[in-house]
């Protein structure tokens, strides 16, 4: 609950390049952008009472979805980009994964997908640096990035080998160390760039981008709705339903992820 709490009220980003002991601070935490409106529940409901005890803790906290747990007498929450469950007359809370034993599946994962799913809906294509391959896609990843962190850079370093499995890449900003660090302004010129593409590949190899005019810049909704959807690190990979594929994953690995992903879907 004090995770929750602190990760509500600060809105803050964890600072983490995945699989790294190199965590950079935060330069200057921001509150989420409200790329999704918050849903609305009737009074006396089960809905209200929950989401009037999650104020009562926070009256920041921003609430994507309430919706029926599993677990008879609780109600999942999805905010501050965690799923939580909450009694239906709002006096308990827990926190953590909730197993369903015969399926062997973490029942909040689906919630955080339905939310990412949304909030990507929101963050527009034209606004992505796509690295895509030659003819029709096998499978879509969308990769939250960061140019300064080595997981991002080893990925990124084999954009072709990706491409070559038919893995069309789709990158968002996210600047770890936070809006108006040195990081996210790097990042604004590289998606201010003429060509994304190259100036993405010239920052994360050391190499210089020219700061140009930028009426606009889609870095700060992005990384906001980073935060929306449960980041904890970079690089966040995530299939075209939203799920959580992981971290850094070398070329093959990906693809065997995606396949299964794509497999347990279809039911196979």
């Amino acid at each position: 609950m004090k995770r929750l709490v602190l990760a509500a009220l600060l809105c803050a980003s964890l600072s983490a390049c995945a699989q790294s002991t190199d965590v950079a601070p935060p330069a200057a935490p921001t509150k989420p952008a409200a790329v999704l409106k918050e849903p609305t529940f009737a009074a006396g409901t089960p809905e209200a009472r929950v989401r009037d005890a999650l104020r009562s803790l926070n009256p920041e906290i921003t609430v994507d979805s309430i919706d029926k747990a599993p677990v008879p007498g609780f109600r999942e929450v999805v905010a501050g980009g965690q799923v939580i469950w909450v009694s239906d007359d709002g006096k308990y809370l827990f926190q953590g994964d909730l197993l369903d034993i015969a399926s062997r599946k973490a029942l909040g994962d689906e919630a955080m997908a339905k939310v990412r799913r949304k909030v990507l809906a929101t963050l527009p294509e034209a606004d992505r640096i796509v690295f895509a391959p030659t003819g029709v896609p096998k499978h879509t990843v969308v990769v939250l990035t960061d140019v300064e962190c080595g997981y991002c850079r080893k990925f990124h370093s084999d954009i072709a080998e990706y491409n070559r499995r038919g893995i069309r890449v789709e990158y968002l900003a996210f600047p770890r160390a936070g809006i108006g660090s040195a990081d996210y302004r790097k990042m604004v010129a590289v998606w201010c760039a003429p060509d994304r593409r190259k100036a993405l590949t010239d920052a994360k190899n050391d190499r210089p981008v020219a700061q140009g005019a930028c009426p606009r810049s889609p870095v700060d909704m992005q990384y906001n709705a980073g935060l929306r959807m449960g980041l904890t690190g970079t690089p966040m990979i995530l299939n075209a339903d939203g799920r959580m594929v992981g971290g850094y994953l070398p070329p093959d690995r990906l693809l065997e992820r995606l396949d299964a992903l794509a497999k347990e879907k279809a039911g196979g």
